[in-house]
């Protein structure tokens, strides 16, 4: 046999490398594989039939019809003389032919006279065997077109078995690779059919809920749910499973030590070139400890908030009883004090509270801490400030300049501007523009302005240093003959730190 022998350019050691790559060689008999003998044998009308490949020192043969033995030295092998040929080898008569005529397969038994194969190759195109007919008598005519046609084709059905078994192999390979990266995965991780017949889990699973492998699959998994968490689970399960979303929630699994802990349950649909789903696959994460230090913290918060709020009042407490030891200071100490109990007022509308201290139906918006800071000055209709436009939500980090901002102008107003007569009126009006959120405070009917004040008093200062320096945005004052317009502009962004998906 040449050293390069080819088909193209394959090396024999490549040719063998290709031959050990499809783990045929010494395995078990195949119902496929003998059937294609048989077949080969019936058509042709030869006593013997054989699948065969070739090694580099013997012949094994992994189906046969007629012979006893199943391999013989690479010496003695007829099959070899088929690897450098691509269309039908035929021998009508071993004995003539030098190749064979001293073959010990013909001079002794079994006494072959023909031959006739077919070529194997493996699926990356190597040539690794045959499939062949003999007899003990020679064929001078050979075999018929139908016969050699059969032939042929009955190579090419043992090709597409050896492409099938590189197929499982490589599926069994990824499978195996899947269950190893999963296993090691500190998450527990899962699968299911498309229709959320649940057939897999990882280690961890098994290690979390000590449940036997296997008795969770299907709905059996429903099991280890928190008895309260079982409906909802099922609905949002259901419920990504008719329309294709991605399957996230928060629910109790009972541990293997019978406790029950908060587990954050992700998954995934994948699905197929036409576009359906062929699985889901999805990972359970332990966050119970995680949940229990944020209720902690919760309750921490809490607390100093509280604190703060008592804070707030104590000073105002103070500010109130230095005014009486410094009566020329009351007008002074009054001002202070409102500013003082306005930023109370932000604190409390925006801390964090538990569901004993939380005021009922009050959302955290712009608008709502306005109309909590106006009340004192609204009157008893509520008519004298209006808030028109974009409202938006807003935490600690805007509420304290905002607080500031709207006491100084709504105390002004009722001292000096449209709050000071029986016919004044603010407007406040908002809007989103791009990126920015604008605020403009308008007072009508109040007394007639000449104009601009010659200085800014502390409040101005305060609230202009509130804007710019806390929200990163700009405050003008225009002093009309009609009333006071002011404009406020800051980000959006700096209202609200950025938003987190709550579970």
């Amino acid at each position: 046999m040449s050293e390069a022998m080819t088909r193209g350019a394959w090396t024999e050691d490549a040719r063998l490398a290709s031959l050990r790559a499809t783990g045929i060689l010494d395995t078990a008999a195949e119902t496929a594989f003998d059937d294609i003998v048989r077949l080969a044998a019936l058509v042709c009308q030869a006593p013997m039939a054989i699948i065969s490949f070739v090694g580099g020192d013997r012949q094994w043969f992994k189906a046969k019809v007629g012979l006893e033995i199943s391999e013989t030295p690479i010496e003695v092998s007829i099959c070899q003389h088929v690897l450098s040929c691509e269309d039908l080898v035929v021998f009508p008569d071993l004995t003539k032919d030098p190749r064979t005529a001293t073959n010990p397969l013909v001079t002794k038994p079994p006494g072959l006279r023909f031959y006739a194969g077919a070529r194997v190759d493996a699926p990356d195109g190597a040539p690794i065997g045959s499939v062949a007919v003999l007899d003990t008598a020679p064929r001078p005519q050979g075999l018929s077109p139908e016969q050699s046609e059969t032939l042929l084709a009955l190579a090419r059905q043992v090709m597409a078995q050896l492409a099938l078994r590189a197929q499982a192999a490589r599926l069994r390979d990824g499978e195996n690779r899947f269950r190893a990266i999963a296993d090691s995965m500190p998450q527990m991780v899962w699968s299911t059919r498309p229709d959320g017949y649940h057939d897999y889990y990882n280690a961890r699973w098994y290690e979390f809920t000590g449940t036997p492998p296997g008795s969770t699959d299907g709905e059996g998994w429903s099991g280890v749910f928190h008895p309260d968490d079982q409906d909802r689970a099922w609905a949002l399960w259901s419920h990504s499973l008719e329309t294709g979303e991605p399957y996230e929630i928060e629910y109790r699994l009972r541990h293997h030590s019978g406790a029950y802990r908060w587990t954050l349950g992700r998954a995934l649909p994948i699905r197929d070139e036409a576009g359906q789903i062929s699985r889901w696959f999805g990972t359970c994460t332990d966050i119970d400890d995680a949940k229990r230090l944020a209720q902690e913290r919760e309750l921490v918060s809490q607390e100093l908030s509280h604190r703060i709020k008592n804070i707030f009042a104590v000073i105002s407490g103070l500010i109130s009883l230095s005014a009486r030891t410094h009566p020329e200071s009351k007008a002074y100490a009054a001002a202070l004090r409102d500013r003082v109990m306005a930023l109370g007022r932000a604190h409390d509308f925006v801390r964090p509270h538990s569901n004993a201290s939380r005021p009922t139906a009050r959302a955290a918006t712009a608008f709502a801490l306005l109309g909590e800071l106006f009340a004192p000055y609204d009157g008893a209709g509520g008519l004298r400030i209006s808030l028109a436009g974009d409202d938006i939500a807003i935490d600690d980090r805007a509420a304290t300049p905002l607080a500031l901002i709207f006491h100084e102008l709504a105390t002004n107003a009722a001292k000096y501007g449209a709050l000071s007569t029986p016919d004044g009126h603010v407007a406040i009006t908002a809007q989103r523009v791009g990126a920015d959120y604008h605020l403009v405070w308008t007072e009508t009917g109040g007394p007639v302005i000449a104009g601009p004040p010659p200085e800014d008093g502390f409040g101005s200062t305060l609230s202009k240093v509130s804007v710019e320096g806390q929200l990163g945005g700009t405050l003008n004052r225009e002093w009309g003959p009609n009333g006071l317009v002011v404009r406020m502009s800051a980000p959006l962004t700096a209202y609200t730190r950025p938003s987190r998906v709550s579970q």
